[in-house]
C-alpha cells in the first residue's frame, strides 16, 4: 500500500487527459447507443413477444426510467465504493444485461432485463460526465465537452441504422449482444487509466436517503405507466390513470420535499439555484425530449407507412450525424470568436427549422428526400446542445460536479422518456382526428370519390364479380386513407417539434444574461 499511492499520483499527473477519455467515451457512446438501438427492431421484437407496437415502445422507455432512477443516487454510491469501483461495476451489470436481452423469449424477460441494464447504465453518464471536467484544464474543457456532446448526440443517432443493419444482417438479439465485446474492453481500459481524485474516493460514514429513493422509484414509474398506457386507456377518462397520475404527483412533491429539508438528502437541489445551470438543464430536457422522440419516430414512420425495411428505415439516419460532425466543426471553430449564445440560439432556430421541414413530408418521398431535414435536424441539435452542456456547468466547482451531472442526467432522461410517450401519444391522436375528418369524404356524394371508386372496382371486375370488385375497392380506398391519416399524425408531431425547439430560445436568453451578471 506504502508503494501504490505515488504510483497512482504520478499516473494521475502525467496520463494524457485524451487517452483517459477513450474507455470513458466508450462506456458512454454504449450507453446512449442502446437508448435507441431498439427503434428499428421493435416490430420484429413485437412479433416475437406477441405484443402491439404501442407495447413494443416499454422497450426503450423502461430503459430510460430505470437509468433516471438510479442517476440521483450515483453520488452515494460513488462516496460508499468510491467512484471507479462504482463506475467498474455499473459497466459490468450493464454488459451483463445485454446478454440478458438478447437471451429474452417474452416480453416480462426484456422489460427485466432493460431495467437491469438501465441500472447498470445509470452510473455511466453522470461519472463520465464529471471525470471529463476533472481531468482537462479549464482552457481545453470546452474541446472535450464537445467530443463528449457528439459522442452523447451521434449515438442515439447511429442506433437505428446500426440497429437496422445487426437486424437485417443477423436478427434482433444482436443489437445487444453487440455491447458485450466493447464491454469487457471498456472494463479493463477504465481500471488501466481512470483514477479517482481525493474527494470520489471510497469514503466512511455514507448515509443513504431511502425515503428520498422509495419516493423517486415512486414518482417515476408510476408517471411512466401513466405515460405508457395513457393513450390506449383514454388518458384522464379513465379512472385508474387519474389514480396513478395523483399518486405520481404526490410521490414527486414527497421527493423534493425531503430533498430540500434533509441534511443529507439524496441529490444536493441547492445546485439548481445556480441560474446557469437551472435554466441549461431545461434547456436540455426539452432537447433530450426532441431529440430521443424523434429517433424513434422517424423508423418507425418508414417502416409502417412506406415499407422500408430495418436496415433502410436506419439508414435514414445517417444524414442527421453528418450534421452532427459539421456542428461540431462549427462549434469549434465558432465558439472563441463569437461566444455560446449566438451558436445555441442559431443552432435552436436550425433545429426548428429542421422539424419543419419533416411537417412537409409525404409517402410519395424517397430516401433522399429525408436526408436534408435529417441533416439540418443533426445541425442544429448539436450547435445548441454541446455550448449548453458546457455552459451549464461552467460556473459550478469540480466536487459539486458529480452531484450536478446527477441531477442534469435524471432531468434529461425525464425529458427524453416524456418525448418518447407523447410523441407515440401525438401520433395516434393527430392521426384519429385527421382520419375522421377525411372519412366524411368517402361517400357517393364526393364526385372525386366515386370515379375513384369505379376506376378501382373496374380494375378488379376483371377477376371477380362486380359486387366483389366494388368492396375491393372501397376497402382499398380506405386502406390509403388510413395511410394518409397516420402520415398526419406524423407530420404535425414534426411539426411540433420544430415549434418547441423555437419556443426555448427566450430561455437561453435568460439564461445567458443571468450568467453575465453573476
Amino acid at each position: 500500500m506504502q508503494t501504490s499511492t505515488p504510483i497512482t499520483q504520478h499516473a494521475e499527473k502525467h496520463l494524457n487527459p485524451w487517452i483517459v477519455m477513450i474507455p470513458v467515451m466508450l462506456s458512454v457512446f454504449m450507453f446512449a447507443l442502446d437508448e435507441t438501438i431498439s427503434n428499428v427492431a421493435l416490430p420484429y421484437m413485437a412479433g416475437s413477444f406477441s405484443i402491439s407496437h404501442n407495447e413494443s415502445t416499454w422497450i426503450i422507455t423502461s430503459y430510460l426510467v430505470a437509468s433516471g432512477i438510479v442517476i440521483p443516487a450515483v453520488d452515494f454510491f460513488s462516496k460508499l465504493l468510491g467512484r471507479k469501483t462504482y463506475f467498474l461495476i455499473s459497466l459490468t451489470i450493464f454488459t451483463i444485461a445485454s446478454v440478458l436481452c438478447g437471451l429474452s423469449t417474452s416480453m416480462p424477460m426484456i422489460l427485466f432485463a432493460r431495467v437491469l441494464q438501465g441500472i447498470g447504465g445509470g452510473g455511466i453518464m453522470p461519472i463520465s460526465q464529471a471525470i471529463i471536467f476533472e481531468i482537462f484544464p479549464k482552457e481545453k474543457r470546452a474541446a472535450a465537452m464537445a467530443v463528449f456532446g457528439l459522442g452523447v448526440v451521434m449515438a442515439p443517432i447511429m442506433g437505428p441504422a446500426l440497429g437496422g443493419w445487426l437486424t437485417e444482417t443477423w436478427s434482433w438479439p444482436f443489437i445487444y449482444f453487440i455491447n458485450v465485446p466493447f464491454g469487457i474492453i471498456a472494463f479493463h481500459l477504465t481500471k488501466m487509466l481512470v483514477f479517482d481524485p481525493p474527494y470520489a474516493k471510497k469514503q466512511k460514514n455514507v448515509t443513504m436517503d431511502y425515503s428520498g429513493f422509495f419516493f423517486l422509484c415512486v414518482w417515476l414509474l408510476t408517471l411512466q405507466i401513466v405515460l405508457d398506457k395513457g393513450n390506449d386507456a383514454d388518458w384522464f377518462g379513465a379512472a385508474w390513470i387519474c389514480k396513478t397520475f395523483a399518486i405520481s404527483m404526490m410521490a414527486m412533491l414527497a421527493f423534493f420535499t425531503i430533498q430540500i429539508k434533509k441534511k443529507k438528502p439524496l441529490i444536493d437541489l441547492s445546485i439548481l439555484k445556480d441560474s446557469n445551470f437551472f435554466f441549461g438543464t431545461i434547456v436540455l430536457m426539452v432537447l433530450m425530449g426532441v431529440m430521443m422522440a424523434s429517433a424513434a419516430i422517424l423508423p418507425s414512420m418508414l417502416q409502417r407507412l412506406m415499407g422500408y425495411t430495418s436496415f433502410l428505415s436506419g439508414i435514414s439516419m445517417i444524414p442527421r450525424g453528418a450534421g452532427c460532425l459539421l456542428a461540431t466543426v462549427i462549434c469549434g471553430v465558432l465558439t472563441p470568436k463569437i461566444g455560446t449564445k449566438p451558436l445555441i440560439i442559431a443552432g435552436l432556430i436550425i433545429l426548428g427549422i429542421g422539424g419543419l421541414m419533416f411537417g412537409e413530408i409525404n409517402t410519395n418521398i424517397a430516401l433522399v428526400d429525408i436526408a436534408l431535414p435529417n441533416c439540418v435536424f443533426g445541425l442544429g441539435m448539436i450547435m445548441a446542445m454541446v455550448p449548453m452542456m458546457n455552459l451549464s456547468c461552467s460556473t459550478l466547482s469540480n466536487d459539486e460536479q458529480t452531484n450536478a451531472a446527477g441531477v442534469q442526467n435524471l432531468l434529461k432522461n425525464i425529458g427524453a422518456a416524456i418525448g418518447t410517450s407523447l410523441a407515440t401519444t401525438m401520433i395516434s391522436r393527430f392521426g384519429q382526428a385527421h382520419q375522421m375528418m377525411m372519412v366524411g369524404h368517402l361517400n357517393f356524394s364526393n364526385d372525386v370519390y366515386t370515379q375513384k371508386l369505379n376506376a378501382l372496382a373496374s380494375t378488379f371486375a376483371s377477376g371477380t364479380d362486380i359486387a366483389t370488385a366494388t368492396h375491393m375497392a372501397q376497402a382499398q380506398l380506405y386502406n390509403q386513407l388510413l395511410q394518409q391519416a397516420s402520415l398526419w399524425g406524423y407530420v404535425e408531431t414534426f411539426r411540433y417539434f420544430g415549434a418547441a425547439a423555437f419556443v426555448i430560445i427566450p430561455l437561453v436568453v435568460i439564461f445567458i444574461r443571468h450568467k453575465k451578471t453573476a
